[in-house]
């Protein structure tokens, strides 16, 4: 797990470094506004704390960001959320993939900026999330692997098919 997780950083920052944001999912609570800030630092989302986004503020926190997982496109698909031991969630890691999750920042009076996790699900939805350990990495990558594989051979087939019609003409 601890190469899996030092890969998956190396991924996050190298994607930060060249210009990828998690802009689309930010708003800052102090202007009022959901303008992006733009650029977000992956460590500085590390370890940022996870509420349900129906919760009033203050309410128990969900846990912390434990990683950040990107696709092949360097784009945030996941966050791993390490989660308390409260809420029924078991003490475990659980893989909230993006159209789940969307970040607040705060300004605070200091100058310093919160980061927030914030979760669109039931607690009974993270129930069923599945939990980041090596079984669920292992079919993640062999569903891309097989996705990928199909789409290539859709794309030879279709290139064939072509190429055989126009012989044909």
């Amino acid at each position: 797990m601890d190469i899996m997780r030092k890969t998956t950083l190396t991924l996050a920052i190298a994607a930060l470094a060249g210009g990828y944001t998690l802009s689309s999912h930010a708003t800052d609570s102090v202007r009022g506004s959901h303008e992006p800030q733009g650029l977000y630092s992956a460590d500085d989302l590390m370890d940022a704390d996870v509420y349900y986004a129906d919760a009033a503020v203050g309410d128990d926190e969900i846990g912390e960001v434990d990683d950040i997982l990107l696709d092949d496109d360097m784009k945030v698909s996941a966050l791993v959320i390490e989660s308390d031991d409260i809420l029924g969630l078991g003490g475990r890691e659980i893989v909230v993939e993006a159209q789940y999750f969307r970040l607040e920042t705060q300004t605070e009076d200091d100058g310093d900026t919160e980061h927030r996790i914030l979760i669109d699900a039931t607690a009974e939805e993270m129930e069923g999330f599945p939990t980041y350990d090596r079984d669920w990495w292992e079919q993640t990558k062999q569903n891309a692997s097989e996705a990928w594989n199909s789409t290539q051979q859709g794309a030879e087939s279709a290139w064939q098919n072509t190429r055989e019609a126009l012989r044909n003409d």
